[in-house]
Formats: structure tokens, sequence, C-alpha cells
């Protein structure tokens, strides 16, 4: 049965691929209710994907706001209902007084979290305002960071936990520029996107450093569609908008937007 699954997505997928195998048949043979860790959205797509395939597991996916982008799973069997259930999200707001803050972005934030030995799918989505930050995390390791963070980058920082309710989301912010492509190939855009030559572009992509909408790319090739949201390791991620038509010598024309 598996290695029928397996062809459905990138071989890079298959370690996580078996765990979620595993959170669902746990659930269904000993009716038991399973709370993961955040996962990204291309996890999130894998685990509803296989959780289709069972009839008798229920799923819930929840970030602690509506456009949330991490998300965590609860699955448990279909007859259990998970409306009621806690996703066990807690908020912790960072705050750099005397307006350090200012100059700290996602990245300070998130690294000063790993940098206390969190692992990467603890946090969910980071929210950076003009003097703090909510940082969205899974509520067993609340406390621990309320305690022992207390640096940010260079600057000292105060932290509170918060309740989910309290959580003030930042929309991202999207940089758009129009484009006219020879076509849709995704080394051809993102040479384009990022203002450096193609033949640059194609190392980082068969060097297994792009996704596309979270999934793993090494195809300079690839065709991308309105609505893909593209990322490079060191280069940043662009999302494309619309795709408008084809000008009078054949290129089309493409909106793109580069997260800022």
């Amino acid at each position: 049965m598996k290695p029928a699954i397996y062809q459905h997505f990138h071989p890079d997928e298959k370690p996580f691929v078996d765990r979620a195998m595993e959170w669902l048949e746990r659930s269904a043979r000993l009716h038991e209710l399973k709370r993961t860790d955040f996962l990204d959205p291309r996890q999130a797509h894998i685990l509803s994907t296989l959780a289709a395939r069972n009839l008798d597991i229920g799923l819930r996916l929840d970030g602690g706001y509506p456009d949330a982008e991490r998300k965590r799973a609860l699955i448990a069997p279909d007859y259990y209902s998970l409306d009621g259930e806690s996703a066990g999200i807690a908020i912790l707001r960072v705050e750099a007084p005397g307006g350090a803050g200012l100059e700290l972005d996602h990245g300070d934030f998130l690294g000063a979290v790993l940098g206390l030995g969190i692992k990467r799918d603890r946090i969910g989505d980071i929210h950076v305002h003009e003097m703090f930050a909510h940082v969205v995390v899974c509520e067993e390791i609340a406390d621990y960071l309320d305690v022992h963070l207390r640096q940010v980058h260079r600057s000292s920082v105060l932290t509170d936990v918060l309740p989910l309710t309290d959580l003030l989301p930042v929309s991202q912010t999207l940089e758009e520029m129009g484009l006219t492509v020879a076509s849709m190939r995704l080394d051809g855009i993102a040479s384009d996107v990022y203002r450096i030559s193609r033949t640059k572009i194609v190392e980082p992509i068969r060097a297994g450093r792009c996704r596309v909408n979270w999934k793993t790319e090494e195809d300079p090739s690839q065709q991308l569609h309105e609505g893909d949201v593209v990322s490079f390791k060191g280069f940043g991620r662009f999302k494309v908008l619309e795709v408008d038509g084809v000008t009078k010598k054949g290129r089309i024309r493409v909106k793109i937007g580069k997260y800022v």
C-alpha cells in the first residue's frame, strides 16, 4: 500500500508521509486523539490527502486564526467531535523596550527562539509589529520561552504569555511587480523576480533549495501557474498573482508579488 502512496509525493517527503500515516493509523486503531506540532502548508496538504483516504478519521487544522500559514492538526476517530477541542496554541508577546524592536524582523525572532533549542515545528506564525511581536507557539513550550527568552538579536526583550484571543495578526505585505516573460518556466520567472541570470538561478533549483507550494522542485523547466507560491533559500518568496494574457510579440504578462 505505501509504495503506491509514495508515488504521489516527492522522495524527500517520504519520512513525513510515514509519520502522517502512523498518526492516522494509531488514532484509528487505538481510538486516540492526536495533536501534532505545527505543519507547513505542504505538510498540511499531505496529511489532509492521506486522511481523506480513511473515512474513519476526523481531521481539523488550526493555526490560531483564519489565515494562518502554519497549523497544528487534530486527528481523532470520526465519532469524536473536534470542534470544541483545544488546539493547544498560545501567544508569546515579545517586546524590546526603548524602541529597539523597530530594528528587529521575522528572522530575528525566529532565530532567537530556535537558539534556545526549540524545534521549528513547535512554532507557528510570527507577527512582527512596530514595537513588539506575537509569536504563535505550542502551548506546552510557552512558559519555558517566557522564562528563557531574554534576547533577540542584540536587543534585550521582555516576554509575556497571552491567550489566543489576544493575538494581533499582521497581514503579509506583497510588493507587486509586472513582468513579460517568454514562458511560465520556473527558472525564467525566478531569474526576472530576483534579477539574476537564469544560469545562476538554475543551480539552487537543482540543489533542492527551491519549493513550489512548499513542495521541493528540482526541475528548472517546471511550469508555474496563477496562485503558486515559490520560495528560494537565501532569496525569499514570491507569489504568481495573475497571468494577464499575451502581448503582441507573444510574451506572457505576469503579475508577481514578492513577500517583504
